[in-house]
């Protein structure tokens, strides 16, 4: 299970990256395997306002459909518009061609609150 060191991790399986002067988010290697197949996935629009923790779309596999929760509060400033046709992607390069979406973060404190690799890799040992 890839667990790359340089992101920052939340206890749902979301991952953020630097990106600029945004944070691009993502799903987890973990989550997109609990997950399954990927068949569709709905992501907020541009100048959204999301808020730490709670839901912006919504991620669903032949298994089961799971709420994707916002890592950081602050406003969205792209989406990763391929999903739409190919949400394989989320299977396929979970934290590559597979991102969600960008977002200009409203309160930096926050990134603090965000898991290191071995605290996530701590996590999703506890899950298995």
């Amino acid at each position: 299970m890839s667990i790359p060191s340089e992101l920052r991790y939340t206890e749902e399986h979301e991952w953020v990256r630097e990106s600029g002067e945004a944070l691009r988010v993502g799903i987890t290697d973990f989550a997109q395997d609990q997950l399954g197949d990927v068949v569709y996935v709905e992501l907020p629009k541009v100048g959204d306002e999301l808020k730490r923790m709670q839901p912006f779309g919504v991620v669903e596999s032949v298994k089961a459909a799971s709420d994707l929760f916002s890592p950081l509060s602050g406003t969205v400033t792209a989406v990763n518009d391929r999903l739409v046709d190919e949400p394989e992607l989320v299977n396929d390069d979970p934290y590559g061609e597979g991102w969600m979406l960008e977002l200009k973060v409203s309160d930096a404190a926050e990134l603090d609150g965000l898991l290191d690799a071995d605290a996530y890799g701590k996590v999703i040992a506890d899950a298995a």
